[in-house]
């Protein structure tokens, strides 16, 4: 297994290499779709990307956590968490992926 990242460069350069545009043209566009999905998850909304997975915003409500050093019970906040469930096509693309 790599640790390599995915970056937004190499969207970019996919999307060069792949669909034909000037690289400038490239990063625009997927500077464009990811301000726009991260631009809808900021207002609540679902992102479903079909054959990959949904992207969604839940609530989480307070509750008492406790410190694991010391026990002590410690008041958590409520808030905003972004969660992603991948479709099965890509929980069994990333299965096969690991068993080469």
């Amino acid at each position: 297994m790599t640790n390599k990242t995915l970056t937004r460069m190499d969207l970019s350069e996919a999307v060069f290499r792949e669909v034909g545009l000037s690289r400038n043209d490239a990063s625009q566009m997927v500077e464009s779709v990811l301000t726009y999905v991260s631009d809808s998850l900021a207002r609540g909304e679902t992102v479903k990307i079909s054959s990959f997975g949904t992207f969604s915003v839940r609530d989480k409500s307070a509750r008492v956590g406790r410190n694991p050093k010391t026990g002590e019970e410690v008041p958590i906040q409520p808030r905003r968490v972004l969660t992603f469930r991948p479709s099965h096509l890509m929980k069994d693309r990333v299965a096969i992926g690991n068993k080469r």
